[in-house]
């Protein structure tokens, strides 16, 4: 076991010790502090500089209390893992004592709480606004004990005070029935990152720091999960920070050589190799190693105080000088050994510094001794007595440089983003409504019309700077381009005269990683921002698992009252699956949709608007709404307006609506059958069906239902917006015949009606994974969605219609076989369809 030692007295591996630039680290066992020298700082920052006002090393005194406070957080972290009784040891440990099952992660909280401990003390030196993000997966025990000793944990939960009881209390619960998880979780002070997150730490870090010039976001990358892509990509993330409007960000990479069953590839390549990469990911790394308490705080405190005296030369530079060059930022490399502290082996096995220190260390306390005096023996070595008081408060030592009031990373603001939110200024919608004389005379684009909107929310926030637009280079191809007139792109790299809307200061962030345009988002918005992610539908698939661990995460928040709402995660999807015709079958997968609807209904929001109105309305909704996620699906190309303004609002306000006016039933009885859609494309498509059975069978009683919200479709109990019974009944009737053309997986239409009464009644037609570079007709034709079946459809599910209408249908068959002639032959759509329009007496074009 490695004990700690006295600080003041250690001599061992750890000391800091400056590196040229221009070379890589020496690797002697002594931890290294690398990077260009700096001018000296400047007695009069700009705003918002991270002043440089603290000692360069540690004082004996401060050595003490630093590693007091350290040796407190160890102390909890493991107590956390393996008491629910005897918190301050005042008797000798007893099976009685020890949780029945053992969970936790071990092996990286003494990194952490090392971390901790050191950001704590420059933020109190120097009086800094900061948040942490903690990248290691289930570090959990290590940041719960950081906020339990700063007092941030007893402030939201006053049951688990600051005293023996409840530093009983933080043991039992945590990994415990009816407690807290055992990573960094919503439930912990001072978090906005799931512990569970792996990868995404670093692109988190970005997005807090985008427009808080004031922030410092210090950022723990595991690793294990610096091998995984999106981590991989967020390296890149520097480039898009701006020193002047942007605060920074400070990864500390830990490399503690393990992951839970194999060694780490970061801390196995050649020293050179590691230093080589992060510099060329622009970074001036500052090295440290060690395995001696002492002498690691000493050439961690070094680090800390060399990156932050860094970091306020280049604000300097480009707040008060006016530099522009990309400045190359520093970080903290810190080796430490995994599970530091803990048993140096159990059973003659090494455990300290490998794998076997990843999660639990002693397994079998209840059950085992010896393993039982050995998990004594390892608590009694950080000397709780010195720590703790006889009432189990910590003593002054250990608190003695953790920060006060919203300065503790458990209490800031920025962790809570809730507390910073201001509401959106979002113009009045009449600005940029198009005008609709009557329905489907006229064509817009439904997303260049948003584009107008969001340059004007993008002008209206242009002084606060509180809105940002993110995604994966389609910015343009997704017709927002509007945007441009109001900020630009921003870019740190190079600039070419060849380039268009480009700017250190823009607000629009394009970057061809769906994990980054997430990740950036993810972190502004958990901040108190707002914003809007746009992405051909297809590939939103991207990032399923981060849109999972979001969702959870606002789940969670919603239902701890010291949560404050943030913005909602707003997603456009556009350059969807119909009208990918051009760029075929990869292009192609409406699928989203049914990932985000499998989520918590409490959370989980999906809009469908069908022109252009429609979709403002939308939009104005879902940028004004709070801890939700909205995923709105609309097309780039040109869509027939349906509704003006006043009607759009209305209808989405229903979210299911009958369009009296497209359909033929005239109130003196149950129409024979409903058309419903959903979608801009099947509604085109529905509507286009109407208007044939008009034509072709007057008589016919046909009601058409657009849908807007597919969670309406839902009972009332499984969703907020599911229709009650009689409502779905009065739309949809018992028992008529349904046809749904629906925009994406027919089944998923099933699949939220199927407990309704007139299911058996229902049949949806939708995307079938029929898809090629085609026309966009017959696009639809392939999968069985066009016009021309949905009437046949109809003919053959209204009882006793298929004898009377047998030419009816046969007349669309024919004209699906023509159709095919035509594409063939033209690489056209028939004229007839795309020269379609609406017209109410059944003429047509």
């Amino acid at each position: 076991m490695s004990h700690p030692t006295d600080p003041a007295d250690a001599t061992g591996s750890g000391s800091a010790v400056p590196e040229d630039s221009t070379g890589a680290a020496e690797r002697t066992g002594h931890a290294r502090a690398s990077g260009a020298a700096d001018p000296p700082p400047s007695t009069a920052p700009a705003r918002h500089d991270l002043v440089p006002n603290a000692p360069a090393s540690l004082s004996p005194t401060d050595l003490a209390q630093v590693d007091a406070q350290w040796r407190a957080a160890n102390y909890l972290a493991a107590g956390q893992i393996y008491l629910r009784g005897n918190p301050l040891l005042t008797e000798p440990l007893r099976p009685e004592h020890i949780k029945p099952r053992l969970l936790g992660h071990w092996g990286t909280s003494p990194g952490l709480t090392l971390v901790h401990t050191h950001l704590n003390r420059v933020i109190k030196a120097r009086d800094l606004d900061a948040v942490c993000i903690w990248g290691p997966g289930h570090g959990g025990p290590a940041v719960l004990a950081q906020s339990w000793l700063d007092g941030s944990y007893s402030e939201v939960y006053p049951d688990v005070s600051r005293d023996a009881a409840g530093m009983a209390e933080l043991f039992r619960q945590f990994s415990f029935p009816g407690g807290v998880p055992s990573h960094v979780a919503p439930e912990t002070p001072g978090s906005l990152h799931e512990g569970g997150e792996l990868g995404y730490a670093l692109t988190h870090a970005y997005g807090a720091a985008f427009d808080n010039p004031g922030l410092v976001v210090a950022c723990v990358i595991g690793d294990g999960e610096v091998e995984t892509g999106p981590l991989a990509a967020s390296w890149h993330a520097n480039k898009f920070l701006d020193p002047v409007h942007d605060g920074v960000v400070l990864p500390i990479l830990h490399l503690n050589g393990y992951k839970i069953a194999n060694p780490a590839v970061l801390a196995r390549i050649p020293d050179a190799e590691l230093d080589a990469l992060l510099r060329g990911y622009g970074h001036e790394p500052l090295y440290i190693t060690g395995d001696e308490p002492g002498p690691v705080h000493h050439a961690m405190a070094a680090a800390m105080d060399r990156a932050l005296d860094r970091i306020a030369a280049i604000q300097r530079r480009a707040r008060a000088d006016g530099g522009t060059e990309r400045p190359r930022w520093p970080m903290i490399v810190l080796r430490t050994p995994k599970g530091w502290t803990g048993p140096h082996d159990v059973d003659g096995v090494p455990v300290e510094g490998t794998w076997r220190a990843h999660q639990v260390p002693l397994p079998t306390v209840r059950e085992n001794p010896a393993h039982l005096r050995q998990l004594e023996s390892w608590l009694r070595s950080y000397r709780p007595g010195e720590l703790f008081d006889e009432g189990g408060r910590p003593r002054p030592e250990v608190l003695a440089h953790i920060p006060e009031g919203d300065r503790r990373l458990g209490a800031s603001p920025h962790a809570n983003g809730g507390l910073l939110l201001r509401d959106l200024p979002i113009p009045p919608l009449e600005e940029y409504a198009v005008a609709v004389e009557a329905p489907g005379r006229s064509m817009h684009e439904p997303t260049r019309v948003l584009g107008g909107l969001l340059e004007g929310v993008m002008a209206a926030t242009a002084t606060r700077r509180d809105f940002r637009v993110v995604g994966p280079d389609e910015t343009a191809s997704n017709r927002l381009q509007a945007l441009y007139g109001a900020t630009a792109k921003a870019w740190q790299a190079a600039m070419l005269p060849t380039d268009e809307h480009l700017a250190r200061d823009g607000r629009v962030m394009e970057v061809l990683s769906e994990h980054l345009c997430q990740g950036w988002l993810e972190g502004y918005l958990l901040t108190g921002r707002h914003g809007l992610f746009a992405s051909y539908e297809a590939f939103a698939h991207i990032v399923d698992s981060m849109v999972n661990q979001h969702i959870k995460w606002l789940r969670t928040a919603r239902r701890l009252p010291w949560r404050r709402p943030v913005a909602s995660l707003n997603y456009l999807l556009s350059s969807h699956v119909w009208r990918q015709d051009h760029n075929g079958f990869s292009h192609q997968d409406p699928g989203f949709v049914d990932h985000v609807l499998n989520k918590s209904p409490e959370v989980v929001r999906v809009y469908l608007p069908p022109d252009a109105n429609t979709l403002l309305s939308v939009a104005d909704h879902a940028l004004r709404s709070r801890d939700h996620v909205n995923v709105i699906v609309a097309g780039k190309q040109p869509t027939f307006d349906w509704l003006t303004l006043e009607e759009a609002r209305a209808h989405c306000a229903r979210g299911v609506g009958v369009w009296e006016w497209a359909g033929t039933e005239d109130g003196s009885r149950e129409p024979d059958a409903v058309l419903a859609c959903a979608g801009d494309v099947p509604t085109q498509e529905t509507l286009a069906a109407a208007w044939l059975l008009r034509r072709h069978l007057p008589d016919l009683a046909v009601r058409v239902v657009n849908v807007v919200d597919p969670a309406r479709l839902l009972p009332r109990d499984a969703h907020p917006h599911g229709m009650p019974d009689a409502e779905y009944d009065a739309v949809f009737t018992r028992d008529r015949p349904v046809i749904f053309a629906y925009h994406g997986y027919p089944w998923l239409i099933h699949r939220l009606t199927y407990r309704r009464t007139g299911h058996e009644q229902l049949h949806v037609r939708g995307y079938q994974e029929e898809g090629t570079t085609t026309t966009p007709f017959d696009m639809v034709v392939r999968n069985d969605l066009d016009r021309f079946r949905l009437v046949m459809d109809v003919v053959d599910r209204v009882p006793g219609l298929g004898v009377r209408a047998v030419a009816v249908r046969q007349a669309m068959a024919d004209a699906r076989t023509r159709h095919h002639a035509w594409t063939r032959r033209h690489g056209t759509d028939l004229p007839e369809v795309a020269d379609w329009t609406w017209d109410e007496g059944g003429d047509g074009a």
